[in-house]
């Protein structure tokens, strides 16, 4: 079974290092890809001096869903059967990875999200990010029927199924919780489990408050669009 991890990088010259680091020593058996989203710092030097990773170099940056996008389609193209997302902050922790395999891998899920809250951590949010999450909550079991306690989180595996559906359709701004609602109108199964997180380790985060709130408000009209849109 050919498996795969997916970083999205941009602007992590702090992290990328120690992110690569400890992918390779508690994944040693997974490819890894880094997709340097038009970066203007060392990232993408920095992972290819590593040599712990394949480095693909986006001429601009194109946000968190095309460098998503761009890791799916390569793992399509490349016929890898299990794809792993972590972030390029030092935010998701390698030894975690096991456990959000292990529904894949016994045919319970197609696609399985790591929760920061499905059970009592230690991890803290900011109050908005609390209520914009809970938000997230109660919309996805109004409208899909789904207790999906961490929408936002970008710590995901898929099976080859969902890589392929996300390689040709993939939302392109602030992308998690939208694919929710591509996944499920599909058809495909969507599990959570819990998982450890940590707060940045370095750098900056892109996100500022007033981006927040375009966050929010942007994510909900595209959730409803795809609600009432029709799939072939």
């Amino acid at each position: 079974m050919k498996q795969i991890i997916l970083i999205p990088a941009y602007n992590e010259e702090e992290n990328i290092g120690r992110v690569l680091s400890s992918v390779k020593e508690h994944c040693p058996e997974f490819d890894i890809l880094v997709i340097n989203d038009g970066s203007v710092d060392r990232t993408s030097a920095i992972a290819r001096e590593s040599g712990l990773a394949k480095v693909i170099d986006l001429p601009v940056n194109l946000g968190i869903g095309g460098a998503v996008q761009a890791g799916f389609l390569y793992s399509r193209r490349k016929g890898y059967d299990l794809a792993v997302q972590i972030d390029a902050d030092g935010q998701h922790r390698p030894e975690e990875v096991p456990k959000i395999l292990a529904p894949l891998r016994n045919g319970e899920a197609d696609v399985v999200v790591g929760s920061r809250f499905l059970e009592k951590a230690s991890y803290k949010s900011g109050l908005f990010r609390k209520m914009g999450i809970k938000l997230f909550y109660f919309t996805n079991r109004l409208l899909l029927g789904e207790r999906i306690t961490d929408s936002t989180s970008g710590f995901r595996a898929y099976n080859r199924k969902a890589i392929h559906l996300l390689s040709e359709n993939y939302p392109d701004d602030y992308p998690e919780p939208e694919a929710i609602y591509i996944l499920k109108k599909k058809g495909l199964k969507i599990r959570e489990v819990p998982v450890r997180m940590d707060t940045r380790s370095g750098g900056k985060s892109s996100i500022s408050f007033t981006r927040s709130i375009y966050y929010m408000v942007k994510v909900f009209l595209a959730i409803f669009v795809l609600i009432l849109r029709k799939y072939d």
